[in-house]
Parts: C-alpha cells; structure tokens; sequence
C-alpha cells in the first residue's frame, strides 16, 4: 500500500494592500513564511508510527492553483492543512476521492468541523492523531475503515512518542525543523486555536526521547536550526531544566514559544542560553493592562503580569536571548489607541522582535462561539480569512476599515528598516557592553 502524507499549510493574507506592504517591509512576513515552510510534524509524527510494510511518501502543497490535477497516485492519502487553506484542502480531496483514492483527515479544524470535514473525506481523526492512528491503519489495510476515529477521550502520552520521520523531507527545503518537548498550555486564552482544543492537560515529552529527535535531524542536517513546537515549552520549569542541560550536549540552535513567567528565573534563562537559544516568542497579546483583561479565561493570568512586562523583557535579553513579542489588535478591551500603544510599547521596551496578528475567531475557539452568539462574525464559514491578517468579526469599538487601516499603519511604522535597526542595534550593543 501506498499512503501519501499531504501538508497544506501556506497561509496568505487576503487584504491586499496588506499582502503588497509585505514586499516592502520584509520583517512583517519573514516569521509568516517561517511558519509556512516549517514541515507538518503531526505528519512526520504519524509516520513514525506508520508499519514499514506500508510506502510512506510527504508532500508539502504551498498552493493548489500551482498543481493541475493530483500531486502524485496513492491509495491513500492523509491530508492537514490549517483553517484558512482548509477550502483547498477540500478540494484536493475532492480530486483524490474522485480518483478512487481514499482521503483521511485531520487536526484542528477538523476537530472543530467534524460534519464539514466528512463531506470530502472517507475518514477523519478528531482529537489527537496518535491515539487512534494504529487502528486507523489497521482498518485501512483490513477494507475496514470508520467514518470516524475519535481520541479526545484518550490523551496520548508523550513518552510514547516516536521518533518523526524526518528523513522523507527534501532537506533542501527547509530551512528550520521541528521538535515537540511539550503539548497544551495551563492557561485558556479565549482566542487560542492550538493543541488545547484538541486535549487540553498539559505534558511533557522525556528528554530521552526530545534528544533522540534532535539527533534524528542532525543525521539530516548536521548543523540544525531547530524550532520546538510547543505552546508554551517552559511551564514545568524542573523538566526545562533538565532539557536545557541535555540538549546543551548537542550544539544547536533553537526557537521557542513561552511565557514570561521564564523571566524569573535566572538559572533557568542561564541554561537557555548555554544550550543554545536564539529567541523566545512571548505572546504579550496587549501594550496596556486594560487591554488584556479577561484574555485568560481561568484565572486573567495575562492581566496580572503587566506590570512585569518592561522589566521581564530587558532581563531575557540581557542572558543574550531574543524576544520576540506577540501582539493582537481589535480585542474588545481595546480601543482605537491600541496601535500607537502598541508602537510605544515595542520602542520603550527595546523588544529584538515583533509580531502583530489581527485577532482572529476560530471555529473551535470560545471567541468564535462568542462572536457567533452576538452575530458579529461576518460571514460564518469564510475560512479563507482566518489568516492573522484578516478581519473576519465585526470589532467592538471601531469599524472594520478603522482597524485594517491602523494595522496597515502599524506594520509600517513596526517594521520599517529604520525602527527594525534601532531596535536590533540596541541589543547587540548591549550585549558587547
């Protein structure tokens, strides 16, 4: 049997005056276009634990329009794709499917869509993959497959974790890859679309099994840049701890999302850094303590650390770590100063990094669920603008156009080469005092 993993995760913005001010800010799309050209773990992942007697081949389909008919023949095919590329992926489908191929597949928007997905699939997976992925295959082989594997009930543990195949990528292509350490999050942020809507407790990967990746990749690459894939790597500071004292043995460079509760704890940045960290991404989320309230649904986590902010980012950096800081603008508590408040922010606080998202309702998120009840998404199922960069809900307190146009003005004034400069010269001129 011959099973084609399909990866379709190009996500391009639909406004286009902001697509042609990418081209001129680079800065503005270069974290984009590092997401879309990571390859899909959860792939890899799967077929590490696909049986050898079956034919593994991965794809990566930047843009459908680009392919006339079908990528390559298979059996089967497995097919992921994030929320704004799912209508293309749906089409790819269709065309498989059409070819007497059998199409599975999954992850967060099919969790989040299930009845929308099985309209163009044979089968589809709700929750995590690997729970049901051996029986999934087993009743693949057998002519048996289900209409529907669902594992949202059976958290996987990640000392089960096989090792990615990241030997069927044409290393040539990428320029990072990826490794998960950790999967969930503690916190509940209401607009968040990442693995807690697909199992929400938190855990950790052994570090035995986050080295036998990491030196998977170096079989590939000898000298990786590598980015791990989790939402928040350093919520148990012990097991990040012990990590960073192994993977200091393997001289390489990495990436992370966190949150800034690393700042307090100065062992814990000091073995960061040792062990090789370039830059951490912090999702700050609002440049005033207005603006977060009630971001985080447990306990308004984010709210309580604004006052940290300042002082949390200046000690990251001064350990020779980057921070990249995260913001979302058109949030309720938010009004038309956002912006300018925002710019500010990123100037008083000599952030390295910086990364604006509209904020965006996802299907599967208690934004989206929200919105919906007070009929302000507009136009339910217009998956194609769940970019980042798009409006697809009806702001609170300004219009439409109000918003996309001091975006616009953010991105230009954020990622100007003049502003990018001053703010990198900055550190580095730190750094060498």
């Amino acid at each position: 049997m011959k099973l084609g993993l399909i990866a379709m995760s190009a996500t391009r913005a639909h406004n286009k005056e902001l697509t042609e001010l990418g081209f001129t800010l680079p800065g503005f799309v270069d974290r984009s276009r590092v997401i879309a050209s990571l390859p899909s773990l959860g792939l890899l992942t799967l077929a590490g634990m696909t049986p050898n007697d079956i034919d593994v081949e991965y794809i990566d389909i930047p843009d459908l329009t680009a392919i006339d008919d079908l990528p390559a023949e298979f059996d089967a095919v497995a097919i992921s794709s994030f929320t704004a590329q799912i209508r293309e992926a749906y089409e790819l489908a269709d065309r498989y499917r059409a070819s007497g191929t059998i199409v599975l597949m999954g992850g967060l928007h099919i969790t989040a869509l299930p009845g929308e997905a099985l309209e163009h699939a044979d089968s589809i997976v709700i929750g995590e993959g690997e729970p049901s992925w051996p029986a999934l295959i087993t009743d693949l082989k057998n002519k048996n497959l289900q209409r529907v594997y669902d594992s949202r009930d059976r958290p996987f543990d990640l000392a089960d974790s096989p090792v990615p195949r990241y030997e069927l990528l044409n290393q040539d292509l990428y320029n990072r890859l990826t490794v998960q350490t950790a999967r969930g999050c503690p916190f509940s942020c209401e607009f968040c679309a990442a693995s807690i809507r697909l199992c929400p407790q938190y855990r950790v990967k052994p570090v035995d099994r986050v080295i036998a990746e990491i030196r998977h990749i170096k079989s590939q690459q000898p000298e990786p840049f590598i980015e791990f894939a989790d939402d928040n790597t350093f919520v148990n500071k012990r097991h990040g701890k012990a990590l960073m004292q192994a993977i200091a043995k393997e001289n390489i460079r990495w990436f992370t999302e966190t949150d800034i509760s690393v700042a307090e704890d100065d062992e814990l940045l000091s073995l960061m850094h040792d062990a090789g960290c370039a830059q951490v991404l912090i999702g700050f989320e609002s440049a005033s303590r207005e603006g977060l309230a009630g971001i985080e649904t447990k306990s308004d986590w984010k709210a309580k650390q604004f006052d940290k902010y300042m002082s949390s980012i200046d000690r990251i950096q001064s350990h020779g770590i980057t921070v990249n800081g995260c913001f979302v603008l058109g949030m309720d508590n938010q009004g038309p100063d956002c912006f300018e408040e925002v710019r500010k922010f990123v100037e008083d606080s000599n952030l390295y990094d910086v990364q604006i998202t509209i904020m965006t309702a996802f299907p599967g998120t208690p934004l989206y669920d929200r919105l919906l009840r007070e009929d302000r998404i507009i136009k339910p199922d217009a998956w194609e603008l769940s970019t980042l960069f798009d409006v697809n809900y009806h702001p609170l307190h300004m219009s439409n156009e109000y918003l996309e146009g001091r975006f616009r003005w953010l991105v230009e004034q954020l990622y100007s080469e003049k502003f990018t400069n001053m703010r990198h010269q900055g550190f580095h001129q730190r750094q060498a005092a």
